[in-house]
């Protein structure tokens, strides 16, 4: 087996000295006794990074450019995931530098898995750059995600789908009779023409978030890994490709009446528009359509999330040189999009120099 069949899974494990202690050496070596079980054991390599500091972070990502990557430690819901200083203690790494990190190796990671308390703000904001990643919602027990962990990494081992694996997990969970099965969140957009994790399975993260089970019955867990530290304006230029600014008299514009859009289409339409481009921010832009089109598939889209995720995509479109030949056609579609997703999000007319 070559090595560039072989994937790199990376575990982060960090547990600060002012922080409650976790079993995190069991957690890896259950990660590492299931994949000695695979009929596939060759195929992967686990890479173990104890006590990770912050520093460390985007050292081990560029010498080993993982595959996967698992953090398990403490996390503190928007304020971070805690990583170590120079002295064994918190520091805390916020949201938005984590998501950027990972997004400078999107190439290589397929899928992050998040394995501590209120962690799905970071899953999202990875979930940007990153086509799979778990997230946690609320606190996770330390058994309930040593037992999941195994769970999943079993499934991995022997060549299931990654959705099996993460269902696996939860089953565990059940087995077990840890009331924490219900409660993981999956981030995952599904794209052709994907590499493969496992033999046999599709490229996938897992994404799983904990209940904080304070409950008292036999089930309660003693530990879990949260810690406590303590104008609206439509727009005024279209940006060409060199990035000059341009600025322009908008031309007014009549929507038509948001039932009679289809939104699939007009997503669909402005997607293949922009696919002409030559951008070097090309996964990002895909990502972020995506996005807004696994929201328009639910049977409740909200309005807000894809207009967020369009948002997204255009201002990497714009940066593209070329992107102001472009314009015209996607006038219409823009057009018939912005009258779907409604008043608030009008001011994407600007980007094409249209305005109401």
């Amino acid at each position: 087996m070559s090595n560039t069949d072989v994937k790199t899974i990376l575990i982060l494990a960090a547990n600060p000295t002012n922080t409650s202690r976790l079993r995190l050496d069991e957690e890896v070596r259950e990660i590492t006794a299931a994949l000695k079980r695979a009929k596939n054991r060759s195929g992967f390599e686990i890479v173990t990074e104890w006590a990770t500091r912050v520093e460390d972070l985007h050292r081990a990502l560029l010498e080993n450019q993982p595959t996967i990557v698992h953090f398990c430690g403490h996390g503190d819901g928007s304020n971070g995931l805690a990583l170590e200083n120079n002295f064994g203690q918190v520091q805390l790494v916020s949201t938005e530098p984590l998501a950027r990190l990972f997004g400078l190796f999107q190439d290589t990671t397929e899928c992050v898995l998040l394995n501590a308390c209120y962690s799905q703000a970071q899953a999202e904001a990875i979930h940007q750059y990153i086509d799979y990643v778990v997230g946690m919602n609320q606190a996770i027990g330390d058994v309930a995600a040593i037992k999941f962990a195994t769970g999943f990494y079993d499934a991995l081992g022997a060549g299931r789908r990654i959705e099996d694996c993460f269902e696996v997990g939860c089953t565990m969970l059940s087995l077990q009779g840890i009331p924490e099965d219900s409660t993981p969140v999956l981030k995952a957009r599904r794209r052709r023409n994907q590499r493969e994790i496992t033999t046999n399975s599709e490229n996938v993260i897992l994404g799983k978030s904990f209940k904080d089970d304070s409950r008292s019955d036999d089930n309660k867990v003693t530990q879990n890994r949260s810690i406590s530290i303590g104008g609206n304006v439509t727009g005024s230029a279209v940006f060409s490709g060199d990035r000059n600014v341009a600025n322009i008299q908008f031309q007014p514009v009549s929507l038509p009446a948001p039932e009679s859009v289809d939104i699939r289409v007009e997503l669909k339409a402005l997607q293949e528009a922009i696919a002409l481009l030559e951008s070097p921010d090309r996964r990002k832009i895909d990502n972020a359509f995506a996005d807004a089109e696994e929201e328009v598939n639910k049977p409740k889209p909200d309005k807000n999330e894809v207009g967020k995720a369009l948002d997204r995509a255009f201002d990497y479109a714009k940066r593209a040189e070329g992107f102001a030949s472009l314009v015209e056609k996607l006038k219409p579609h823009l057009t018939k999009t912005t009258a779907w997703l409604g008043e608030n999000w009008h001011k994407l007319l600007g980007i094409v120099g249209l305005g109401i």
